[in-house]
């Protein structure tokens, strides 16, 4: 296992450095200016522009800005934001604890329906349900996040008013919460972008667990736990579904990556202040070492992710461990 464990860490390490390298070429390589990037700015001195370019060393070449960024890196140091006038660190702090509540409850949300929907249409399969069901899958799959978040946003907070439409906190009440009140209404503001991307991705666990859960319902282990006089909810439930969270669990570590862009999109649409919005907010501002940060955040959740998941499949089907 230790063996495993650090072979999968050099790995890691490997995939993040290759894309801290692509992504840092492209948003140099990009057309644009980081401190010209507004309509607002056009009329921005050359000098002052200039000035800025060497104070963040950006009129030096590309291979020397690199070499010099990853030194910076290797230090744990992610240089500064030309934006925000602020350390990345600082504003990677404030954001990700957010995006990684986003992230996980979304997670969580879409494995329980698409694992849900997975088993009801293979105990199903077959038959119109099944279809139905299948149907509805297929169109939560195929609607783009930030589409969807807006009919979400329409329907539950314009429309019905059930819900907060914006933010992730009341900040219309002058007095304050106290610590559960206050996680009440940060659950309120994450129901709807939560929910938007555990729609989109619980329907793709949901095509892979329902092809998963008819080929262990028709497993020799299954029929005999049957013959035995098992009922049909203990057999499902204890013995197929057990044998079918492999692909599940997989899909949700590669599902971390969709899970991080789509935020970029829905964390906007609902005023969500996590590393999504962060981004987007950078990628128009042309904040080099912003989006480059975001990236190397990224690599390192997705590589955790696949990790983890490749544990949980260890743990949840002993065949695997010992293969």
């Amino acid at each position: 296992m230790l063996t495993y464990l650090l072979r999968r860490l050099a790995l890691a390490l490997a995939t993040t450095a290759a894309v801290v390298t692509i992504t840092f070429a492209l948003v140099h390589l990009a057309p644009g200016e980081p401190f010209v990037a507004g309509a607002e700015d056009r009329f921005v001195p050359p000098e002052t522009v200039a000035r800025l370019r060497e104070r963040f060393g950006l009129d030096r070449p590309l291979g020397v800005q690199f070499a010099r960024y990853a030194a910076n890196l290797a230090h744990g140091d992610l240089g500064e934001s030309f934006a925000r006038h602020r350390p990345v660190a600082a504003v990677l702090a404030e954001s990700l604890p957010n995006t990684l509540l986003l992230g996980a409850t979304a997670l969580v949300l879409s494995l329980l329906f698409g694992i849900g929907l997975g088993i009801a249409q293979a105990t199903r399969a077959g038959t119109w349900a099944d279809s139905a069901l299948g149907a509805l899958a297929l169109a939560c799959y195929s609607v783009p996040a930030f589409w969807l978040g807006l009919m979400l946003l329409l329907v539950f907070g314009e429309w019905l008013h059930w819900l907060p439409v914006s933010g992730m906190a009341d900040v219309t009440l002058r007095v304050p919460m106290d610590g559960l009140r206050h996680a009440l209404d940060v659950g309120r503001h994450l129901v709807l972008p939560a929910l938007t991307l555990a729609l989109v991705n619980g329907a793709a666990v949901a095509r892979f667990h329902r092809a998963a859960m008819i080929e262990a319902l028709g497993a020799d282990f299954v029929r005999a736990a049957r013959a035995r006089g098992l009922g049909e909810r203990r057999v499902v439930l204890r013995h197929a579904l057990r044998s079918a969270l492999a692909p599940a669990i997989t899909l949700a570590g590669l599902s971390v990556p969709a899970l991080l862009t789509g935020s970029v999109l829905v964390e906007s649409v609902f005023g969500w202040p996590g590393m999504g919005r962060v981004a987007y907010e950078a990628i128009f501002a042309r904040d080099y070492n912003v989006i480059t940060a975001v990236a190397v955040v990224a690599g390192v959740l997705v590589a955790v992710g696949n990790l983890l998941a490749d544990l949980g499949v260890a743990a949840a089907d002993p065949r695997v461990r010992r293969a």
